[in-house]
């Protein structure tokens, strides 16, 4: 352990329980970790121990609903402990006893749920509130009020699910939550909130809800029994469904930073043991759950503000797994425990790493959110777009091979990467072929801009691990039909990638690549016209505009990110704004029709052209994928699998699940 870090490893105290470290397991939703009697399914057991495994001290489990009458939720989405008490003590102890083998402490999260932001694919299309309001996904629906009467339904609820916990052997509960708007959220904001009862007006009535709740388990379960609150101090909200950007000047509709700061010092008083602090709300949902185009530590200014008010712990999440950074914050004051959230889902054994002076073996989360916060709001299920065995580390784990093999893969992109990692793994001899110097495949230009370093951090880990696994990786070498059909492989794995597609435009020498560009291969000049508005051409887009670039935006579509764009709204939202806020010129309903020498000329779907002035055009107009080599033996060798982009050109997530998938069973 580098002596810097040492901070990160001291216990810490939440009200009397002592916690190993500083490291915290985030809480995140447990899709796909409960069963339709509202208890932890083997799966959701198998996730939580393996964390506790990897050495973090604290784990907070995901949303845990206390009643599934007032907010209906589908089952099995969530668990809740009062739909079957028994059941959920007697599956949940069994869980928390193996945490505790690790020295490892566990909280139960328990929700008064989502209102307003409720996922339609768990709870429908209906919707309660503090009050009348807009729903946060459906523009069509109005949400319910709800009644005095439900309103202290959820508060006994809490309490009987508390004492639940308790019996199950959980340390302590996080209320879910005075943050990123959920019901609770609602009813602290002042422009969720119009009631006129005890529960609406003043500041502290619109507390009374979350200050009722603490108070009622603290009876329950008594007042050594930790409670801690998810809390953000400021919403990020400009009006309904917009928010506000990092560096952008707005007018705060939701909570503000002196009211943030007054709330807080309420629900200190009211016996709160911890505050597990964020900014941003449903409505600045990449403030939430930030995206790549966030900062990391980006938390950080905001609960420095929190440590210096309360006398409580202060836990910060937010992209913080460099040690570094983590021990920094905690030394300078600005946090005292350290959340993981998506990161111990791309790496379980993150803690363990940094003890041992290895975070370079960490496997690096991409904040894509394709494989946690996108399938949670598709399908109600967590995982991670690196790491295809989290959310079923049992079932899905990699086993030994039978009879070893020898697996010839040809691509050093994700998905031949990570077949060569499993297939290693299992105990195959491995030989990887790369036709150029190094691996990563498309995470090399994709990596290009600083908010996607990660990308170039997950290619190098690749390097590290294959290199630990000893797989024979052969660099710039172009493999033959003549050498696939005289190898003496067992299998082989084409993961041959794609390239990007090109357009003629009359000749023009001045027409290149995203790839291109990225790599530094060509200058795009100070001026540049970027044809293709999905993720590549955005990302692209807002690299050279921070570069003090003029940028211009074509998309024949009406409008940009509708095809292979990020499946998270978080993601989604914040490349949208920021295209608006750096002044990115956007044209949809446009086509590049050819060049002139002046620029280039523009159709729109009226038919009427124009001469755009830049100084080169930049293609973003997606890939073509490349299996000539594996449609020409296919037929002439005994095992071949077709993996990734030139299988079919998708995302990195898909990439490396299909390659786990097939490489385990080979």
């Amino acid at each position: 352990m580098q002596p810097n870090h040492k901070i990160l490893f001291e216990p810490f105290n939440i009200g009397k329980l002592e916690i190993k470290n500083r490291f915290v397991m985030a809480p995140m939703g447990p899709g796909g970790l409960c069963d339709a009697d509202g208890c932890f399914n083997e799966r959701g057991a198998e996730y939580y121990i393996e964390r506790a495994r990897g050495g973090t001290g604290l784990i907070i489990t995901g949303v845990t609903m206390v009643e599934n009458d007032i907010e209906k939720c589908a089952l099995p989405s969530m668990p809740c402990p009062t739909l079957n008490p028994l059941n959920f003590i007697k599956t949940a102890k069994m869980m928390t006893e193996r945490i505790h083998a690790y020295g490892a402490k566990i909280l139960l999260q328990l929700s008064a749920g989502f209102g307003r932001v409720s996922i339609p694919s768990i709870v429908g299309r209906t919707a309660v509130a503090p009050s009348p309001i807009p729903h946060r996904w459906l523009p069509d629906v109005t949400c319910r009020e709800l009644t005095r009467e439900e309103i202290h339904t959820y508060v006994r609820k809490f309490a009987e699910s508390a004492a639940i916990a308790k019996k199950a052997g959980f340390d302590g509960i996080e209320i879910h939550a005075v943050h990123e708007g959920y019901l609770l959220d609602q009813f602290a904001i002042s422009f969720f909130n119009q009631r006129t009862d005890e529960y609406g007006g003043s500041l502290r009535n619109r507390l009374r809800f979350a200050i009722e709740i603490v108070q009622a388990i603290k009876a329950e379960c008594g007042q050594d029994y930790p409670v801690s609150l998810r809390y953000s101090i400021k919403s990020f909200i400009k009006d309904w469904r917009q928010g506000g950007l990092p560096g952008e000047t707005f007018a705060e509709q939701g909570r503000d930073i002196e009211e943030g700061i007054e709330a807080a010092k309420i629900l200190e008083e009211a016996g709160y043991d911890a505050f597990n602090g964020d900014v941003g709300s449903y409505d600045s949902w990449y403030w939430a759950h930030p995206p790549m185009y966030q900062d990391k530590g980006l938390y950080l200014p905001y609960n420095e503000i929190l440590k210096r008010i309360l006398n409580v712990p202060v836990i910060t999440a937010g992209r913080m797994e460099n040690p570094d950074l983590a021990s920094a914050a905690i030394l300078n004051g600005q946090t005292d425990m350290i959340a993981l959230g998506r990161p111990l889902l791309a790496d379980a054994e993150i803690p363990n790493k940094i003890k041992a002076g290895k975070f370079h073996k960490v496997r690096p989360c991409l904040s894509c959110q394709e494989g946690c916060m996108g399938r949670l709001a598709k399908f109600a299920a967590i995982s991670c777009a690196v790491n295809p065995a989290c959310g079923r580390e049992k079932d899905y784990a990699i086993g030994k091979a039978d009879h070893a093999k020898n697996v010839l893969i040809i691509g050093g992109g994700p998905a031949g990467c990570e077949a060569a990692r499993v297939a290693a793994l299992r105990g195959h001899s491995v030989v990887l072929h790369e036709k150029t110097d190094r691996l990563g495949g498309n995470l090399i230009p994709g990596g290009v801009p600083s908010f996607k370093e990660d990308d170039h951090l997950l290619a190098a880990w690749y390097q590290d691990t294959l290199r630990d696994l000893n797989v024979d990786i052969r660099f710039s070498s172009t493999v033959t039909q003549d050498m696939l059909l005289s190898s003496e492989a067992d299998a082989v794995v084409f993961a041959t990638g794609s390239s990007p597609r090109t357009l003629a435009l009359g000749g023009a020498d001045n027409v290149y690549t995203a790839e291109e560009v990225l790599l530094g291969k060509k200058d795009p000049g100070q001026s540049t016209l970027i044809i293709g508005g999905g993720l590549v051409g955005c990302e692209t887009a807002l690299w050279l505009v921070n570069q003090g670039k003029q940028v211009t935006l074509v998309e024949m579509q009406d409008d940009i990110l509708t095809i292979g764009g990020p499946l998270c709204h978080a993601n989604e939202d914040m490349l949208r704004d920021l295209v608006a806020f750096k002044h990115i010129r956007l044209l949809t309903d446009t086509v590049v029709s050819g060049a002139t020498a002046n620029g280039f000329m523009l159709k729109n779907a009226a038919n009427e052209e124009r001469v755009l002035a830049a100084d080169s055009a930049i293609l973003a107009i997606g890939y073509t994928p490349q299996r000539e080599l594996f449609e020409s033996v296919r037929n002439e060798l005994p095992e071949t699998y077709l993996l990734g982009d030139a299988k079919q050109v998708q995302n990195i997530m898909y990439a490396i699940w299909d390659a786990y998938e097939v490489a385990k069973n080979i």
